[in-house]
């Protein structure tokens, strides 16, 4: 029954967030000019960042405003939805499941173009993942979440990022797209803006020439956006005796999980451009012309 229940939080960890966000927080008055990879401080969307402004290892920057990472796009205000227009999008494209698009669908400026590309179609679509009742039952998640065991479903789930075909079909895709001049500005978002758009702003990022410690930096920076999201849950969680490490695995990011993935690429592809090429059919011509749609020298 372990084993099965497990295999059940595997499958779905990706959507347990339907249940766990819709927090609205007040708007701000202005998207502010933040350090590369820092919130644009829209509140509602506190995971909202410019994917520009970083120096790649040869000396090049990323050009801002093209290319945007984001958690959900749901329960914005007026004034923020007017802060959001400011940004100029032409394409907001959705990693999110069908049952996440369905209980908070995305609000967007008029004119933005919505785009579904479901990372994780291919996993079962059959039985709840309940992460959310395991939250709420800290004893249980104690025993089925804890020591290592959430950690390592999240592995498992990076890696299904590299594998499966659903995400091969939507990674092609989103990174057509952002080769693409005309389809820009662009948004790319999951629910929280960690896991499925982690690896994707990562894979983004190394393609350009960006360090490894950058890409690293820009993921963990979720960190620093989501985990407040959750405080008074996870206060609430380790009070009644749950494991402070589970909330931590499951609803931040670590370095191990996006780990994890460029393991899997580099197993099944040996390098970010053969990941490119043969994983995404995006060819060497491609790519290069992506650098140069991106780069600049100064």
């Amino acid at each position: 029954m372990m084993n099965y229940t497990n295999k059940l939080l595997t499958n779905y960890l990706v959507v347990f967030l339907i249940a766990l966000t819709g927090i609205v927080f007040s708007a701000c008055g202005t998207v502010t000019e933040p350090e590369p990879g820092h919130s644009l401080g829209i509140a509602s969307i506190p995971n909202l960042r410019d994917m520009g402004g970083y120096k790649t290892a040869d000396g090049a920057t990323i050009a801002k405003g093209l290319v945007y990472r984001s958690n959900q796009l749901y329960a914005i205000s007026e004034s923020e939805m007017l802060l959001l227009a400011k940004l100029g999008l032409k394409n907001d494209f959705d990693l999110r499941t069908a049952a996440e698009r369905n209980s908070q669908p995305d609000e967007l400026p008029s004119g933005v173009n919505n785009i579904w590309l479901d990372v994780m179609a291919d996993l079962p679509s059959s039985g709840p993942a309940n992460l959310n009742a395991l939250l709420s039952d800290p004893q249980k998640a104690n025993i089925e979440l804890g020591d290592g065991k959430a950690e390592e479903m999240f592995k498992t789930a990076y890696r299904h990022c590299i594998s499966l075909p659903s995400a091969l079909t939507a990674y092609r895709e989103l990174f057509l797209a952002l080769g693409n001049e005309n389809q820009l500005p662009a948004l790319f978002h999951c629910a929280t803006g960690k896991d499925r758009t982690g690896w994707a702003a990562a894979a983004f990022l190394t393609l350009l020439g960006a360090p490894m410690e950058t890409v690293k930096e820009d993921y963990m920076l979720s960190n620093d956006y989501i985990l407040p999201m959750y405080d008074t849950l996870i206060q609430r969680f380790v009070a009644a005796g749950g494991s402070p490490s589970i909330p931590s695995a499951i609803l931040g990011v670590k370095e191990e999980y996006l780990a994890a993935a460029f393991d899997e690429m580099q197993t099944k592809y040996g390098s970010i451009e053969n990941y490119f090429s043969e994983g995404l059919g995006i060819n060497a011509e491609q790519q290069a012309s992506m650098r140069n749609l991106y780069l600049r020298k100064e």
